[in-house]
C-alpha cells in the first residue's frame, strides 16, 4: 500500500497542494482524477520522489520514503515501475533492448536470467514475435504494451501509469486498460493511474481519487462515482457527451 499523510506543495507563491491525504490499494487500479492544472500531476512527482513535497510524507508499506536517504530511496524505487504517457522507448534499441534496460540497469541476475524475463515480460504482453523490432516499426499500442513490458521488468510491487491510452484509439485503449488491470492482479501491484480518460476511468479503475484545486475533493470505489454528490466531480465526469449519455441512461 501506498499511503500519502498531508501533502502540500507551492512553486513561489503558487501552492499546488493543499495538505493532500490519501491511500492506494494493493491488487487494485487506483486513479488519479482531475482538470489539468487541479495539482495531480505534482501529486504524483512528490509520491515517487521527483519533486519534495514541502510537508508531509509519504510511505511505501510503511517505510518513509520522504525520510529515507538515497540509498533507502533507490531501493523503493527498484520496486516501482513507470509506463510513461509517451511510451518513452529509445528509438536506437530493439523492444528486447528496451525491456532489458532497467535489468541492466538495477538487476543483479545473470544474462540469461534477464534474457529469460525480457522475454517471460514481452510474451505477457503478447509481443515475443517483436523482440528484434525497433520502436519506429511498431504501432502506437504496441509501443504502449512495450512500455508495459519494460515496466513490470522488474517485478514491480508498484506500478505508475501516465495517461496511458493518450494517443490511443477506442479499441486499442480497451486492450491497454485490460492489460493493465489484469496484470495489477496477476502480480498483486498497487497501481496508481492518471488519466483524463473518462471511458477508462469507467472500465479499468478500482478506486478514484478527485483532485481539484490542491485538494482531493472527493475519493471512493467506481460503483460510487456516477451517485456522487459533489459539484466539482460532476462538473468534471459529466463535461463529456458520451458521460452525459450514461448518466440519462441511468436516471
Amino acid at each position: 500500500m501506498i499511503e500519502i499523510h498531508n501533502i502540500s506543495k507551492s512553486f513561489g507563491d503558487q501552492t499546488v497542494l493543499r495538505e493532500v491525504s490519501a491511500k492506494f490499494l494493493p491488487g487494485k487500479v487506483n486513479f488519479i482524477i482531475g482538470r489539468s492544472g487541479s495539482g495531480k500531476s505534482v501529486l504524483t512527482k512528490c509520491t515517487v520522489g521527483l519533486l519534495e513535497p514541502d510537508q508531509g510524507h509519504v510511505s511505501y508499506d510503511g517505510r518513509n520514503f520522504t525520510e529515507l536517504d538515497r540509498r533507502g530511496r533507490k531501493a523503493v524505487r527498484q520496486e516501482i515501475g513507470m509506463l510513461f504517457q509517451g511510451s518513452a522507448l529509445f528509438d536506437s534499441m530493439t523492444v528486447a533492448e528496451n525491456v532489458m534496460f532497467p535489468l541492466r540497469m538495477f538487476s543483479e541476475s545473470s544474462d540469461a536470467e534477464m534474457r529469460d524475463r525480457v522475454t517471460f515480460c514481452l510474451e505477457r504482453v503478447e509481443l515475443g514475435h517483436a523482440a528484434d523490432k525497433f520502436p519506429s516499426e511498431l504501432s502506437g499500442g504496441m509501443q504502449k504494451r512495450v512500455g508495459i513490458a519494460r515496466a513490470i521488468a522488474m517485478n514491480p510491487k508498484y506500478l505508475f501509469c501516465d495517461e496511458p491510452n493518450s494517443g490511443l484509439d477506442p479499441q486499442t485503449a480497451i486492450v491497454i486498460d485490460n492489460l493493465i488491470g489484469d496484470l495489477t492482479r496477476e502480480f498483486n501491484m498497487t497501481t496508481v493511474v492518471v488519466s483524463h480518460d473518462m471511458n477508462s476511468v469507467m472500465e479499468a479503475s478500482d478506486f478514484i481519487h478527485f483532485v481539484h484545486q490542491g485538494q482531493i475533493a472527493w475519493n471512493g470505489p467506481t460503483s460510487d462515482l456516477l451517485a456522487a454528490d459533489n459539484e466539482a466531480l460532476n462538473g468534471f465526469i459529466f463535461a463529456s457527451k458520451i458521460m452525459r449519455e450514461l448518466r440519462n441512461s441511468l436516471s
